[in-house]
This record gives structure tokens, C-alpha cells and sequence, in this order.
């Protein structure tokens, strides 16, 4: 059976981007099984990214192959790497998007050799990333794509600040609904917690909060939800409401979880 590759990219659906790829890959693998994880990342955001793909990539079969067509172009300092972690591989450039996506060193990583198909670089996902792919979906190694390299480029860390009884988080995500997601683990979270009340500081005005919740719906409509989402990650919601534009929050702010007593 030949592995899947996915897609994750920022190219949206107006454009030929998404086309030219698949094109690319049915022309070199006829039986290909292309999947979309998504094309509507913002425009080079690689923590956007990084989220996405760290909440999907493990439900694929192992083999899988994930192709990230996110702030793709190479340079000395981001190169294209090819990545073997938990028995899956990840095609891209080396611009922190893998780094703040695994919770551990990836067991292997290329920097890619391969030459591309074209002579133009600005369309690196069509031209070097879909025939390192294939060559992958084929069973191909990974060591025959390049050259072994040991570290991937680091980034902001998902790791949040510790003051005290102090939590500093920062929002890595929104998604459709508005929900905001904290870069703070249920373990970080309980830690520090010790089962005790908290609130939340949002743009400095305070928020009290009772406890961690189950489902939105066990707060009245329109009121403040907090819970561990099936992500891992600390989340805020408002039932029935779009937390992020009530409450103004945006990617990147820094939220504030004050625990009392």
C-alpha cells in the first residue's frame, strides 16, 4: 500500500499552488493518496503551522508523509530537511517549524541534496519537497535524500513562564470558533495549580475562574470556560461565544494564570 502524504500549507484555495502539487505528485506517483491537513495557514506563521500538524500528524498511519509548504525558502541558515520521528517523515525547510512541533530529538534528519526539477527556487514544495516525497513513498531511505545532520533549528519554546503561583502563558492558537489555546500543559497546569482557584489576566483586567472544566456547556452561555482541550494544551472558551474577540485576545499575547490560597 502506498503511504500517505499530506499537505499543510498557507497557499489558501485561490491559487494553483495546492493543484500544481498534487499534479506534481499523481504525475511521479499515479496511485498516490494525498490528503489536505490544510492550505489556509496565515502567510508564513510556523507556530500556526507547528500547531496544526503536532494535533494531527499521529492519528495518520505510520509512514506517513507530511509536507509543510509553510516560509519554504532555503537559505544557509533554513536549509530543506527530510525528518524520521515517531515513524512518520516530514518534508520542509528547517525554519523552526519542526522544532516546536516535537516533544523529543526526531530519530533521524537530512538536510535534502536532492536537486530540484526546475531552475526557479521560489516554488521549493512543487520542485524538490514532492520528489523527496516520492522517493520516500516508494521506499526509498531517508539517508539517500541527503545529508545527516543532528539538530533542527529552534524557536520561541512551547514552554510557558513559572514565577511563583504565577503561570505566564502565551496564546499559540485561535481557531474557528474563537477558542484561545495557552502554551500550558494539564501537568504544568497542576504543578504549579495544586488544585487550587485561579484567574485569569487578560490585557490586565482579571478574570476569577472556579475550576478546570470538562465541556463548555458547564458554564452558563456567555460565560468563561477553561479546560483541557484534546490538544493537551490549556484552553479558553466562552459558551456559546467567541472568546478570542470578546475577550480581545490574539496570537502571541501573553495571558496570566494567577493561582490564590
Amino acid at each position: 500500500m502506498v503511504p500517505v502524504i499530506t499537505l499543510t500549507t498557507d497557499w489558501g484555495s485561490r491559487d494553483h499552488y495546492a493543484g500544481a502539487v498534487k499534479g506534481a505528485i499523481i504525475s511521479r506517483l499515479p496511485d498516490a493518496r494525498i490528503v489536505d491537513i490544510t492550505h489556509r495557514i496565515p502567510a508564513f506563521d510556523v507556530k500556526q503551522a507547528s500547531f496544526i500538524l503536532r494535533n494531527t500528524f499521529h492519528h495518520f498511519p505510520e509512514g506517513s508523509i507530511h509536507i509543510i509548504g509553510v516560509n519554504t525558502e532555503e537559505s544557509e541558515s533554513t536549509p530543506h530537511v527530510a525528518i524520521l520521528y515517531r515513524k512518520h517523515f516530514f518534508i520542509g525547510a528547517d525554519n523552526g517549524v519542526f522544532a516546536l512541533m516535537f516533544d523529543r530529538s526526531p530519530e533521524k534528519i537530512v538536510e535534502l541534496t536532492i536537486a530540484q526539477d526546475t531552475g526557479y527556487f521560489i516554488f521549493s514544495t512543487r520542485d524538490r519537497f514532492v520528489k523527496a516525497a516520492v522517493h520516500l513513498a516508494k521506499g526509498g531511505t531517508i539517508e539517500e535524500l541527503g545529508d545527516v545532520r543532528s539538530e533542527l533549528k529552534a524557536l520561541i519554546t512551547l514552554r510557558p513562564q513559572i514565577n511563583g503561583s504565577t503561570i505566564a502563558g502565551r496564546v499559540i492558537y485561535i481557531d474557528n470558533y474563537e477558542n484561545a489555546f495557552l502554551n500550558v500543559t494539564s501537568g504544568e497546569f497542576a504543578e504549579v495549580g495544586q488544585n487550587r482557584k485561579f484567574s485569569l489576566n487578560i490585557k490586565g483586567k482579571t478574570h476569577p475562574v472556579s475550576t478546570i472544566r470538562d465541556a463548555y456547556g458547564e458554564v452558563p452561555e456567555g460565560e468563561i470556560a477553561v479546560l483541557f482541550s484534546t490538544t493537551g494544551f490549556l484552553e479558553i472558551a466562552i459558551n456559546k461565544g467567541n472568546a478570542a474577540g470578546l475577550l480581545g485576545i490574539a496570537t502571541d499575547d501573553v495571558i496570566l494564570i494567577e493561582f490564590h490560597g
